[in-house]
């Protein structure tokens, strides 16, 4: 993806603060103005925070755990069923229900890391998850249960609050690595959710499903406080009417941003329909597996979703147009792969998930990398902007893949995955690596892949508009001192002019 400039208010990734000693204490010391904050995770201007691995995987396995309460609920509808005494397509509504209130936090609470500070953001959201949560567990009415399944989706937006805040966190050169970590979690936790309920929910009761999700959630909330440090709000002049409003804008007048996210609506389309229809293939002949080893599959896709972070090292050293551009063509090639091997050799089905799995997730870090260097004060407000795609594309890809496959079967599905690809492919190839933030369409700023390569050429741009400026500012000094000299000789002749006139009177 080209390497967006920023405006001038954007250009740097942390807050501007005051430089002295005593401006440390215009910082929070408390959370919520009555926990201690630790010390060491205080915000002071003059001690940057050292973001290593160990607050990398932290943020992982916050995502991990905290985005896996949108998806306890799909194995357990026919528990709830018998548990509530109502039918099936009543307790069909609570995913739906959940997904709608996530959809209605990625508009409303995650732009809020763009105005507030994140730490108290999140903590916030954690501690109202897990007591919404412990109402899920206790409630004996539906009703009940799907209000509090819609406000739990609400919340559940830690993960999108905690992405932007690792890009903010992490030294440029490895902002791609964290990001991989942290979308890494993510995923996991989508995969982790649905095995672990399914299976405490066969040998139990579906109440400890969601028991087991208050203690995981009461460890998240404990690590953040210990973990987490205090990151200054970056915009803090600015209303919250205001953050909306600029993602709005955002939304339709960044090319940037507008391309990663016709990508992604495509590309979340290909995932989510090969896996929702996987089900119904691995169901029927040849294969006529069972559900626990169609649920085994869902192993493989854990496999490719931790070779991620791996991926993120490779993304590190290419400017991410090109790695947006290999993930997509290899995104391709697995899609051909499972199209044209799916029903006839199980081997083909367990390398495209792999394959799928792998590059979804290289190409999602590597569109976002891309993106946050647009503005550095307003990555929550892009990610919102990426993960709401992301959401289309995968309404999308269940509804479209599903129809097409019970209609016409699994190749015609599979050759409409293709052709996605293709879409993926023209969108990104629209825009070269290097094209100005404000152009849609052309390769201007050249074709350069490595991104240390660039970065040395933009030093010495800089280095060379520095000098050049001072230049301008030395033929100015020399233009105004010749200036000077001329006014001063044409004083000293207009002197002696008057001195000769009064010897002659």
């Amino acid at each position: 993806m080209p390497t967006a400039t920023a405006s001038r208010e954007d250009k740097t990734d942390t807050p501007p603060a005051g430089q002295d000693h005593d401006d440390a204490e215009k910082y929070p010391t408390r959370d919520f103005g009555l926990i201690p904050i630790p010390p060491r995770l205080r915000y002071h201007p003059d001690k940057p925070f050292h973001f290593g691995l160990l607050m990398n995987m932290s943020f992982g396995f916050a995502s991990t755990f905290i985005v896996a309460n949108l998806y306890y609920c799909q194995p357990l509808l026919i528990e709830f069923s018998k548990s509530f005494g109502v039918t099936y397509e009543q307790v069909s509504r609570i995913p739906t229900l959940v997904q709608a209130g996530y959809a209605i936090g990625l508009v409303l609470i995650s732009p809020l890391g763009d105005l507030v500070r994140r730490r108290g953001l999140i903590l916030l959201c954690v501690l109202v998850s897990t007591c919404l949560t412990i109402g899920c567990a206790i409630t004996a009415s539906l009703q009940v249960f799907e209000a509090l399944s819609f406000l739990i989706g609400v919340v559940t937006v830690v993960p999108q609050i905690l992405m932007p805040l690792a890009a903010d966190l992490a030294p440029p050169e490895r902002r791609a690595s964290a990001l991989a970590v942290v979308l890494s979690g993510l995923m996991l936790g989508i995969l982790i959710a649905r095995v672990l309920a399914g299976v405490i929910g066969n040998f139990t009761s579906w109440r400890v499903v969601y028991y087991t999700s208050i203690g995981v959630q009461g460890l998240v909330f404990g690590g953040a406080y210990l973990i987490l440090p205090d990151y200054p709000a970056k915009n803090a002049g600015m209303s919250y009417f205001g953050i909306l409003y600029t993602m709005g804008r955002y939304a339709v007048t960044e090319p940037l941003l507008i391309q990663a996210a016709l990508i992604n609506i495509a590309s979340s389309s290909i995932f989510t329909a090969f896996w929702v229809t996987l089900t119904f293939l691995l169901g029927g002949d040849p294969y006529n597996y069972s559900t626990l080893v169609i649920g085994l599959f869902g192993l493989v896709g854990m496999l490719g979703v931790m070779v991620g972070p791996l991926m993120g090292r490779l993304i590190d050293r290419l400017v991410p147009w090109y790695s947006a551009l290999v993930a997509t063509c290899m995104l391709l090639v697995f899609t051909m792969v499972q199209t044209v091997g799916g029903g006839i050799n199980i081997a083909a089905v367990i390398i495209a998930c792999f394959g799928l799995d792998v590059f979804r997730q290289t190409q999602q870090v590597s569109l976002s990398t891309a993106v946050f260097g647009i503005s550095a004060a307003a990555r929550s407000r892009l990610n919102a902007v990426l993960i709401l795609s992301i959401f289309i594309g995968q309404v999308m890809g269940t509804s479209v893949g599903t129809l097409v496959f019970t209609k016409y079967g699994w190749r015609p599905m599979a050759g409409m995955l293709m052709a996605l690809c293709g879409a993926q492919l023209f969108f990104l190839l629209l825009r070269g690596p290097h094209v100005p933030r404000h152009v849609w369409v052309g390769y201007r700023g050249g074709l350069e892949a490595r991104k240390s390569v660039v970065e040395a050429r933009r030093r010495e741009q800089e280095a060379d508009g520095g000098s050049a400026q001072e230049g301008d500012l030395e033929a100015v000094a020399q233009s105004r001192g010749e200036k000077a000299a001329v006014e001063d000789q044409e004083k000293g002749q207009s002197t002696r002019v008057e001195e000769r006139t009064v010897e002659r009177q």
